[in-house]
């Protein structure tokens, strides 16, 4: 890694702030309305820099890579959940197109019913008016025959 090589070179130093002769930095100089706090320069070894980030992401990246996983893992659950309650939402429906196939079947067989029993109220009247008429042809013949009778008579 990067980090290897940079231990091999010599050690480095970084200060954060530079100072010019009276001790005082680039900012300290360039603001005199101000009041001057001494700002203190740190100078640090990049070795020391380097292991401590190296140390860092030691105590940190197991942790973070595990937490990864659980996400990952957690994801590609809620993918199976959300296939399943899919699958759920299907035969759901399915089942609700065939309680309503029951009820129209139901229902045909109600309206199959009230139409037989139309049926027979239109035989059981046709029938009474063939009998209805018979009665009537008979009865003419009756009042004809008598009126024929008369005038015999």
């Amino acid at each position: 890694m990067e980090v290897d090589e940079m231990e091999d070179e010599a050690p480095s130093s970084q200060c954060e702030l530079p100072l010019n002769e009276d001790g005082l930095s680039a900012q300290q100089e360039s603001a005199p309305s101000q009041i001057s706090v001494p700002v203190e320069s740190v100078c640090v070894d990049g070795r020391a820099v380097d292991k401590l980030t190296e140390g860092l992401l030691s105590h940190y990246l197991p942790d973070l890579q595990n937490s990864k996983r659980a996400l990952q893992e957690l994801t590609q659950n809620q993918v199976i959940l959300l296939d399943t309650l899919d699958q759920e939402v299907t035969k759901f429906r399915e089942c609700n197109t065939l309680l309503d196939l029951n009820s129209l079947f139901t229902e045909a067989k109600l309206y199959h019913n009230k139409l037989i029993n139309i049926r027979k109220e239109m035989i059981t009247l046709h029938e009474k008016t063939t009998k209805l008429k018979t009665l009537g042809k008979k009865k003419l013949l009756v009042l004809n025959g008598i009126s024929n009778g008369n005038k015999k008579s």
